[in-house]
């Protein structure tokens, strides 16, 4: 069984760098590994070069289109059996590929995808974004988690699926959000099966910041109305929730202000319990403090994106192109 592993990359030597040399531990070793260059002011084809010797990998370089079809780009280069997709900002263990090949031995699946960690040495904003992004709490354990409020779909900072069904599907669609949602849907609706693998888990990076924090989350919770309009039945309480939120904090302050401060009790609770939880999983106080204002983050945020989209498009009439016009790596 060989896997390509595809990369798209925008401007992020450093991140490749760290990614290849994950790579280059792992246990099982037949896989190939193709970077696609979306387009990049800030190229990174000097660092894939430095690990020819360690690697089957391939530089692709192209205009910028976004991830989607950057990933189409890279399997239409590929020669193995599965199409493995992984996010720049992703370090991968040892064991990745290895879990995955003894998994797919044992139970085959047309396509399958992981749930994501933060690795010890990640900063402590890091392990507080993870948490934010993966906990039960916040998320309703739809990345990957255990317990979840919806069904499991892959996602593309780690997901895979066969050639065939890649050309079925004709691959990821020119979204520049949401777009590997949309690649699961239809996988679906395809009848294909799909699988969880929960030991094949990455370490995600994601943002270093709260600020570019919000703006990731924001354009995720735009990105649902998207969907909604393209398929009506995905849409799930689950996705409701942080709107809900966010309204529910706006109606919290406007009762503070108003009436009094008790009314924040409520949220006091509410942020108490995940400075707890969040520090009891990272077995740190800091990490637990830096948890509340991510979760808090991660909730308006994808709020504000979904109300946003709800606003341009059902309530002043935008058409679909100009609600949603935003660049994925701006």
């Amino acid at each position: 069984m060989k896997f390509s592993i595809i990369i798209p990359v925008y401007n992020r030597p450093q991140e490749i760098r760290e990614l290849l040399e994950s790579l280059t531990r792992q246990h099982y070793r037949n896989f190939e590994v193709l970077v696609v260059e979306d387009g990049s002011d800030v190229r990174c084809e000097d660092v894939v070069q430095k690990f020819m010797h360690w690697l089957d990998v391939q530089y692709l370089y192209k205009p910028n289109t976004g991830p989607g079809l950057s990933r189409n780009y890279g399997a239409d280069h590929a020669s193995g059996d599965y199409l493995i997709f992984l996010d720049s900002d992703c370090v991968i263990p040892s064991q990745y590929t290895k879990v995955v090949q003894e998994s797919l031995a044992q139970q085959y699946a047309d396509a399958f995808g992981g749930a994501d960690r933060a690795a010890p040495d990640f900063s402590n904003i890091q392990k507080a974004i993870n948490y934010s992004m993966t906990s039960f709490i916040t998320t309703g354990g739809i990345r990957g988690g255990q317990q979840r409020l919806d069904k499991f779909y892959p996602r593309s900072f780690n997901m895979g699926y066969t050639k065939e069904v890649y050309q079925r599907t004709q691959g990821f669609s020119a979204m520049r959000f949401g777009e590997d949602i949309d690649m699961s849907i239809r996988i679906f609706r395809q009848g294909f099966r799909v699988r969880l693998i929960e030991k094949a888990y990455v370490y995600h990076k994601r943002r270093t910041d709260f600020k570019k924090f919000y703006k990731q989350v924001f354009n995720s919770g735009l990105a649902r109305i998207n969907l909604f309009q393209k398929y009506p039945k995905t849409l799930k309480l689950v996705h409701l929730l942080p709107a809900a939120f966010t309204l529910g904090m706006v109606a919290l302050i406007i009762l503070v202000l108003i009436v009094n401060w008790l009314f924040l009790s409520p949220l006091l609770l509410l942020m108490a319990f995940l400075l707890a939880d969040a520090a009891i999983r990272n077995k740190s106080l800091t990490v637990g403090i830096l948890a509340v204002p991510a979760s808090l983050i991660q909730l308006t945020g994808y709020g504000c994106g979904f109300l946003y989209a709800v606003w341009n498009t059902y309530i002043i009439g935008k058409h679909k192109a100009e609600a949603f016009k935003r660049t994925f790596y701006q």
